[in-house]
């Protein structure tokens, strides 16, 4: 039985391609209209979203997660299973074009404002990049930071256990490539973020959110 359970948890992480096609989706939301059942918001700002034929559109203001400062509005959040019990695939499509440093939008596994682990798109001395990085008691650390060439990109987690592991492609690539993991900084029941923030005080940049999913990997 240990190998067996070894084998699974490796073939989830190695493979997610092929074993998506067994999965079941828990919850799903193009933001077509509406927003779907169990969102809730942290700081809402009602002029700083709205839902168009892009999906969820979010305006880039000034404030920031990363860190003690806690103060980037309309973090929006969802609850996910305990990946202890269920392991979970959770993806989305982001969007943006970011002229500021550091101005970024993000998925973001969320316990609250202090324990997270975030992916996303991100401008770094001028450079767009793919960041990845994870945050405990509000202690920060960078998992990774690389370049990519797309304003629109996938990004998602594959959590198990107390292990994440996240993952992005341009979106319209079949091919996931990975970006890092890292062990979870549990506090609380976990929950699933969309986040946007560092955006220029005196411009309107507006994020989007697209295909949002959280997917669960059958037991076999």
């Amino acid at each position: 039985m240990k190998i067996f359970s070894v084998t699974v948890l490796v073939l989830m992480f190695c493979a997610p391609s092929m074993m998506a096609r067994d999965n079941d989706v828990i919850f799903r939301d193009d933001f077509n209209g509406k927003l779907g059942d169990g969102w809730s918001w942290v700081r809402e700002d009602p002029k700083g979203w709205r839902l168009t034929e892009k999906g969820l559109e979010m305006r880039i203001q000034p404030g920031n997660m990363w860190g003690g400062a806690n103060n980037a509005k309309n973090v929006i959040v969802h609850a996910v299973p305990d990946p202890a019990k269920q392991p979970v695939e959770v993806s989305v499509t982001v969007s943006n074009r970011p002229t500021a440093q550091y101005e970024q939008i993000d998925l973001v596994w969320y316990y609250d404002d202090s324990n997270m682990v975030k992916i996303g798109l991100e401008q770094v001395d001028k450079v767009l990049c793919l960041v990845m990085g994870r945050e405990e008691a509000d202690k920060t650390r960078t998992i990774a930071k690389i370049p990519v060439q797309s304003f629109t990109l996938d990004v998602r987690f594959l959590v198990a256990g107390d292990k994440l592991r996240g993952q992005y492609r341009p979106s319209g690539s079949e091919v996931w490539k990975d970006a890092g993991e890292c062990m979870l900084p549990v506090k609380g029941e976990p929950k699933v973020s969309l986040q946007v923030y560092q955006g220029p005080g005196n411009e309107e940049h507006w994020g989007h959110f697209t295909s949002f999913r959280v997917i669960k990997f059958k037991k076999e």
